[in-house]
């Protein structure tokens, strides 16, 4: 099957901006750019919604493939391909401006390739080193990139550790999956391989524009790990899992991001992805939610802000 996600991020049409700057008196010009966002933002919860209608009616299957803008995406799961869209290309999670027409880009947990797909077509020139384990997700993630002609893109079919070498993994094959001492104690039915393990110090000994981290509650551990080389990165957006019996480190995380130097703010996503995070407040030991941490370093804030 092959249907058409169209929005997606809208950018300015050329030639837009300097007609405000020029056409529009000053005092509206603010009531512009709001109509205008509040416009953008209307359109896309739109798309959004009828994505989710469309699925419910009629889900897509395994290896049926969606357009969305100039690619053509290979899924594994119909609800998985909703959630991707509506984060990464709707809501643009992991959409950061660069000062570099070439950033380099580390993507750790890259799943069917979605987030790849989103930076090459932002920044087409972007180097960019992707990771993911999971030997049923990553045969989509390696057609989803040849099939659309990326290249400057290299895919690591290895999870991110303290320690390298061969560790017992689980997957739904779907999008949760983690290593063996972080499964949660509600995870029921998830299949067992043994992957291999690497670290992400050697690939921290550069800059980096920008680091995405989705590694399914191995957050913490990965960024104690390379604390030092936490400096060479530029922007990062972490996706924190709190899980049922998953040991709680969202404060060692900020500490550590404060300590190395980054501003951060953290956002719940929204209320379908995290319903109980609706007001009122309710916290329980199954209660799992996922929370986006996105950390600047200030020296770099000031660099720019100088400009």
């Amino acid at each position: 099957m092959m249907t058409s996600t169209h929005s997606i991020a809208r950018w300015l049409p050329p030639g837009f901006k300097p007609f405000v700057t020029s056409a529009i008196p000053a005092g509206c010009r603010t009531a512009v750019w709001r109509a205008r966002r509040r416009f953008h933002e209307w359109r896309t919860e739109q798309d959004v919604r009828r994505l989710y209608r469309r699925i419910r009616r009629s889900p897509p299957k395994a290896n049926d493939r969606e357009r969305v803008g100039p690619y053509v995406i290979r899924i594994n799961d119909g609800w998985t391909f909703y959630n991707l869209y509506k984060d990464i290309f709707a809501y643009r999670i992991y959409h950061f401006t660069s000062v570099r027409p070439a950033p380099r880009i580390i993507d750790c947990g890259s799943n069917i390739g979605g987030s790849i797909l989103y930076y090459k077509w932002v920044y087409p020139q972007a180097r960019i080193v992707g990771f993911e384990p999971d030997p049923t997700l990553f045969p989509y993630l390696r057609t989803n990139i040849t099939d659309n002609g990326l290249t400057d893109v290299t895919l690591v079919q290895a999870a991110l550790s303290a320690q390298e070498g061969s560790l017992r993994f689980y997957s739904d094959g779907k999008a949760g999956s983690c290593l063996a001492h972080n499964v949660p104690s509600d995870a029921r039915e998830w299949q067992p391989y043994d992957v291999p393990c690497v670290r992400l110090a050697k690939y921290l000994s550069e800059p980096v524009d920008f680091l995405k981290m989705n590694i399914e509650s191995a957050e913490w551990e990965v960024l104690a790990d390379n604390a030092d080389g936490l400096s060479n990165i530029r922007e990062m957006v972490i996706e924190y899992h709190h899980l049922p019996g998953i040991p709680r480190t969202l404060h060692h995380i900020l500490a550590l991001l404060d300590r190395q130097g980054f501003e951060y703010a953290i956002h719940h996503f929204d209320y379908h992805t995290n319903p109980q995070l609706k007001p009122p407040f309710e916290l329980r030991p199954e209660t799992r939610y996922y929370l986006l941490i996105y950390a600047k370093q200030r020296q770099y804030m000031e660099r720019l802000a100088e400009k």
